[in-house]
């Protein structure tokens, strides 16, 4: 019997099965529009996903399509979930995470945002059915405390080096910039803005697949000696070649974001030597599950790791503060700032209220969300 087709019910004493699978879109404006190379958003709009039980448990979860990034919509990630994915989890043991992504994959091929809030939904509802916060689930928490990059969407060169000035006097310590529209302009904007972050303060630059590998390397190697410490995505998400020539000539550590979508990418780009930071972000590997399979691969490899975000609000947040808690490589400072990025956050507003640069881990059952 096909995992698609296991019938409905479990044996006596596991757990109540999946009866109901519901969405609805939340929204929050951006504090400013948030801009990268491909794009710019003044609204940050999620899909809560809430995975509901026979004996009245709920877990909840959220993914957020960023269009310009993933090209997918939300419409087409709700309908993903409503038409085919929700139907097949229905009458299934919720604790089965890894029997579900056997068994979303089987039914639709992809769709790995979408795949990612019934994931990130199945991660809280075990937590409050066990009693245990998600990073337990995950296999234990490495850290009690999550740092936190702030990062820095495309601007004039005077409100961006503002802007990251203000976010280190407020304890932030690792500072990323978006670029990727001309390296030039790029190396004036590392120069501006090492100048106003303190010495201690890490500083990256999100190129976004914006650069060609001949013409920006001469300014890359500028940039590096004028104090950038690491280098996410420069060229096309297909140039595993010219990252790996990146790596040799430049001393500075290079990440991967755009390059890795799934297990599979990791394990190509750890092959090739292809850079030395994986960007997992949770939502983009297709949820939890996928996230630590691929952070396993990274510490195979020796390779450090950063949790990424698209961005997305708190409920998602939050589960990249637990996956960040509980993987040893996760070395580099996080990504957890959609939060603080809008007005007010519906979903837990207040996990992340005057945050220095650290976020504390939840410890309580699920993921500590607010919903």
């Amino acid at each position: 019997m096909s995992l698609a087709a296991q019938p409905a019910g479990l044996p006596d004493g596991g757990s109540a099965p999946i009866s109901a699978i519901k969405t609805r879109v939340v929204s929050a404006r951006y504090r400013r529009p948030f801009q990268i190379s491909s794009g710019v958003s003044t609204e940050l709009i999620s899909l809560v996903v809430e995975v509901h039980t026979a004996d009245g448990a709920i877990g909840i979860g959220e993914t957020s399509p960023m269009t310009a990034y993933t090209g997918e919509t939300l419409a087409g990630v709700q309908a993903a979930i409503e038409e085919y994915l929700a139907p097949a989890l229905i009458g299934r043991d919720p604790l089965d995470r890894a029997g579900a992504h056997v068994v979303m994959d089987a039914v639709l091929r992809g769709q790995q945002v979408a795949k990612s809030g019934l994931d990130i939904a199945l991660y809280d509802l075990a937590g409050r059915l066990s009693g245990w916060p998600v990073h337990a689930i995950l296999g234990g928490s490495v850290r009690d405390r999550v740092q936190t990059t702030w990062v820095v969407g495309l601007g004039t060169l005077d409100e961006m080096a503002a802007e990251a000035a203000e976010y280190a006097d407020r304890g932030f310590r690792h500072l990323k910039v978006k670029g990727g529209q001309d390296p030039a302009k790029d190396l004036e904007l590392i120069r501006a803005v090492r100048a106003a972050i303190p010495a201690d303060a890490e500083l990256c630059l999100d190129a976004n697949e914006g650069y060609d590998a001949t013409t920006a390397l001469p300014y890359l190697a500028k940039m590096t000696a004028a104090g950038l410490t690491l280098l996410e995505q420069p060229l096309p998400r297909w140039d595993l070649a010219g990252l790996v020539r990146l790596r040799e000539r430049l001393d500075v550590r290079v990440m991967v974001d755009e390059s890795m979508h799934s297990l599979h990418d990791a394990m190509e780009i750890a092959r090739r030597g292809a850079a030395d930071v994986l960007n997992i972000k949770i939502l983009k590997v297709g949820g939890l599950h996928r996230a630590l399979q691929i952070a396993n691969v990274a510490e195979a490899a020796g390779l450090a790791v950063k949790v990424g975000s698209m961005p997305e609000l708190g409920v998602a947040t939050l589960a990249a503060v637990h996956l960040a808690a509980a993987v040893p490589g996760a070395t580099v400072a996080a990504d957890l700032v959609g939060p603080l990025m809008v007005d007010e956050d519906p979903l837990a507003p207040s996990v992340f209220a005057d945050c220095d640069g650290w976020i504390d881990v939840p410890q309580g059952p699920g993921l500590g969300h607010e919903v």
